[in-house]
């Protein structure tokens, strides 16, 4: 297992360019399944849950050619097997968007219970219901989900019960390939949301209200193979501009869209965080002097729970106490034990909220990463930390950000990935 070693206290400068969004290429690349024509996908980042994702549908029958690191073409001509046994799946909690494109295409699917991180209960009822209100069949025991829809799915009109990011993209690719038209009540509407609209529209689905969580979807009997580039990836932009923050550097991230960072650029300057947007890039200027807020994870267009965790860390440099409140994960806060050691004040109110008191000074130790967005965080906390920080276990913030430790280097952090 890997770890990184990190000599902290530096503050970053530099300019990097952002990647493209892991949370658009994986309901993009299922997306793929709907059609038995070629799809070109652009600027997917080159990080492990991709790879997963890219041999889960190979398994399945699809032909991808790798055109570069990050192009890549995909063709699901024949479809061999409706059954998802493979020990990937356990691997990805993201394989649970193969559900609406194998059942709109096949009308029946098996799939082992998707993994990922453990970060708390993640049910997938709400995608069960609203593949039933499509005419589905579902049920589940203790290794597999299973759903059938052997006459095909039905355009119906829904609300969810949770404006669910995945259960909105299962029932957007369902209804694409369900001729007539479904109506979908709160939805969804995070960036990756709409980045998968426009991808299935340019396959032939008509979708209006997209940026709304009210969408319709007119399906077509056969969809066809389309171009895409994915979006930048507006996490990865935050988690960069809170690392500039923390260690109170100056850094330029090309390759931005204003428009989706809105809630990050809010809570940046609630902060004391100056920063400048200009030419489709965002630059983190030098701010001494940051103030401590509440960070509060809402669906879109509120704070995204994948900032939650280094946002935390830059709490801990903030002058005042910040209220953490992620009410979607109960275990999304294990993290703050590892910052905790390495001389954060922090206390926990309960399992969904902590209170974190700044500005304090972070010190090396040797800590492990629970989860993608904890191990970054980690990351940062180890940058902005003096003295040597070890982590454990970073095959997990591999699997969301490409060549992270190159593009800090690039920042110039003293980071170096060891055996």
């Amino acid at each position: 297992m890997a770890k990184f070693k990190i000599i902290g206290g530096k503050p970053l400068h530099g300019t990097i360019s952002t990647t493209g969004a892991k949370n658009s290429a994986l309901p993009i690349i299922a997306a793929c399944l709907l059609t038995d024509e070629i799809c070109e996908i652009d600027n997917i980042p080159d990080i492990l849950d991709i790879q997963v994702m890219l041999e889960i549908i190979q398994e399945l029958g699809a032909i991808v050619k790798k055109i570069n690191p990050h192009k890549y073409q995909i063709q699901a001509q024949k479809i061999k097997t409706t059954q998802l046994k493979s020990e990937l799946i356990s691997k990805l909690r993201a394989s649970i968007l193969l559900m609406g494109p194998m059942l709109a295409r096949m009308k029946k699917i098996q799939m082992k219970h998707p993994g990922g991180c453990i970060i708390g209960k993640r049910p997938v009822g709400t995608h069960f219901w609203a593949l039933e209100k499509m005419g589905a069949t579902t049920k589940q025991d203790q290794t597999y989900y299973y759903a059938q829809a052997p006459r095909g799915l039905n355009p119906t009109e829904m609300f969810l019960d949770e404006p669910s990011v995945t259960a909105t993209e299962n029932v957007l690719m369902a209804a694409a390939l369900t001729p007539g038209k479904t109506v979908l009540k709160d939805a969804a509407c995070e960036p990756h949301v709409q980045d998968l609209a426009h991808f299935l529209i340019k396959m032939g689905a008509l979708i209006s209200g997209i940026g709304t969580n009210h969408l319709e979807i007119i399906g077509a009997q056969k969809l066809q193979g389309a171009k895409h580039r994915l979006i930048p990836d507006f996490l990865d932009i935050g988690t960069f501009a809170a690392a500039a923050a923390a260690t109170k550097g100056e850094i330029t991230i090309k390759d931005v869209v204003a428009t989706d960072l809105d809630p990050i650029l809010a809570k940046l300057e609630m902060m004391g965080v100056k920063y400048k947007l200009e030419n489709r890039s965002l630059k983190i200027l030098k701010s001494p002097n940051l103030k401590a807020s509440r960070i509060q994870t809402r669906p879109w267009p509120g704070f995204p729970t994948d900032l939650q965790a280094p946002f935390c860390v830059l709490s801990t440099q903030a002058k005042g106490t910040s209220l953490i409140h992620d009410w979607i994960y109960e275990r999304r806060l294990l993290y703050t034990d590892n910052l905790i050691k390495m001389g954060a004040e922090i206390v926990w109110c309960d399992p969904h909220r902590a209170l974190v008191t700044g500005p304090t000074q972070l010190y090396g130790a040797q800590i492990g990463s629970p989860d993608i967005r904890a191990g970054i965080a980690l990351i940062i906390a180890g940058l902005a930390a003096k003295g040597e920080t070890i982590i454990d276990n970073i095959d997990l913030v591999d699997r969301g950000y490409e060549a992270v430790e190159i593009r800090l280097q690039a920042l110039g952090a003293n980071i170096k990935r060891i055996k």
